[in-house]
């Protein structure tokens, strides 16, 4: 393929379900194709081509297989990226499903959430910089609503690791952007998925466009932030929420 029609590559973690399965449609029927990184095996029921040859098993709450996973994702590109998503992210529950807080989250679990949410996108955006630069390419980091305010389900750890990696998006813009490679973040709000905390529908109630999210409308963002018509933009956080952040 020349240079212009050579099919663009996405790299995206937490693949498996919600917004991340959604990114991968999306993606795909864009004609990328997409590297997909979580920590289940690759499920042979996902409907888009190569899925299987395209997975890499991965866990980022290990940081030791992070960086190792970096040479087996470089493996399967051909030294260019166009865009790296780093979607996965966990928010660990006390019992009952009960909201983990400031005085009740020990120090392991903090330690397991901010690896994955926080230390797992700069290790593999620094550790892809090379392949990124060479495309003029797109970072998108998945932060959440719960990185601005006290939310009534998002534990303390995980709301201030989002709160961490938006701020890191702007650090990222600043320190990659010399290379050509942009980095912005998304923070979704109450997206319908198959994970939703009973008492949802409450907070929709006050949303002011009154419904949830759907995994589609997110991923439609990223593929903007991902795609030329965003060519200018970078560290930004564009809130993706129905307003709820108003």
């Amino acid at each position: 393929m020349s240079g212009e029609d050579r099919q663009k590559t996405l790299v995206l973690t937490g693949a498996s379900r919600g917004i991340g399965h959604a990114t991968v449609k999306r993606f795909s029927a864009g004609g990328w194709r997409v590297l997909t990184c979580s920590r289940q095996p690759f499920d042979p029921r996902c409907p888009w081509p190569g899925g299987e040859e395209n997975h890499i098993e991965l866990d980022l709450a290990d940081p030791t297989r992070t960086i190792a996973a970096i040479e087996v994702i470089k493996e399967k590109l051909d030294g260019k990226l166009d865009a790296l998503v780093n979607n996965a992210g966990i928010s660990p529950k006390g019992p009952g499903g009960s909201r983990l807080n400031t005085l009740d989250t020990d120090l392991k679990t903090w330690g397991h959430v901010f690896h994955v949410n926080f230390f797992a996108p700069v290790v593999l955006a620094r550790g892809l910089k090379e392949e990124l630069a060479a495309t003029g390419g797109s970072v998108v980091n998945v932060t959440s609503i719960a990185g601005s305010r006290v939310h009534p389900f998002a534990g303390a750890a995980y709301a201030t690791s989002k709160a961490a990696l938006a701020a890191l998006t702007r650090e990222m813009a600043h320190d990659f952007g010399p290379m050509g490679v942009r980095v912005n973040a998304i923070a979704p709000g109450e997206v319908e998925t198959a994970i939703l905390s009973p008492g949802t529908e409450k907070i929709v109630e006050a949303l002011p466009l009154r419904r949830l999210g759907q995994p589609s409308e997110v991923a439609n963002v990223i593929w903007f932030l991902c795609s030329q018509d965003s060519s200018y933009v970078s560290g930004t956080e564009i809130e993706v929420n129905g307003a709820q952040h108003v």
